[in-house]
């Protein structure tokens, strides 16, 4: 449902330490194919959970992948999530934490699901550096409102450090995040019928000026 997830997920993983037979929770996994990308991989307990797509849909792909038992769909909104506390060993969210995440409040209630000393990771589109009040003015044609959401990886290690919550060991952008980001409209666009759209433009316009993929990894005090 974003720039394509497991792509983001590998990445996301590689700066992580799962380990099979860990409990993760998959926060946003839209379509679920994140959540079966590490389970396959690491050998990892996913519990897929996302409000937009329907657990019936998500457990079906489980089933094609034959990972029932091994990956939960779960329905929940970001702020009522049906979990005890300390319940994780480690929380992910591809593409989708920005939805949420930017309220100073969501660290405190969204990192007591994870146990002391692990891990949370996100991957999902983001600025290079901050901008002032407007958007680059390269980018002012494309511009939509809700792309406030978007922001740099030094913002997102202020925004979690400052809460004396969790310790940033990475925040970075992903090496060419903003050209795998674009093959992915590429292809969503031709399969679609509908090439050249919006957002495609925009990334070849700022060619990684602006605009890519923002990974953070922290450990839970």
């Amino acid at each position: 449902m974003g720039p394509n997830p497991v792509w983001q997920a590998e990445a996301l993983s590689e700066v992580m330490g799962l380990e099979p037979g860990m409990r993760v929770l998959d926060m946003g996994c839209g379509t679920a194919l994140s959540s079966i990308f590490l389970a396959k991989e690491y050998g990892v307990e996913v519990w897929a959970t996302d409000l937009w797509i329907k657990p019936d849909e998500n457990l079906r792909r489980v089933a094609e992948a034959q990972l029932e038992g091994q990956v939960h769909p779960i329905h929940a909104e970001a702020h009522a999530l049906p979990f005890a506390e300390d319940f994780f060993d480690a929380l992910v969210s591809i593409g989708a934490y920005h939805y949420f995440g930017t309220d100073d409040l969501y660290l405190g209630y969204y990192s007591r699901f994870v146990k002391r000393g692990g891990q949370i990771g996100v991957s999902q589109p983001g600025l290079v550096a901050e901008y002032e009040t407007l958007p680059p003015p390269h980018l002012a044609p494309y511009w939509k409102w809700d792309f406030c959401a978007w922001h740099s990886p030094t913002w997102w290690r202020r925004h979690w450090e400052k809460t004396g919550l969790v310790t940033v060991d990475v925040a970075d952008q992903l090496p060419g995040g903003w050209q795998d980001w674009l093959q992915w409209n590429q292809a969503c666009d031709q399969d679609a019928g509908t090439p050249g759209r919006e957002e495609a433009q925009m990334l070849r316009t700022d060619a990684g000026q602006s605009l890519g993929l923002t990974r953070l990894v922290a450990r839970r005090n």
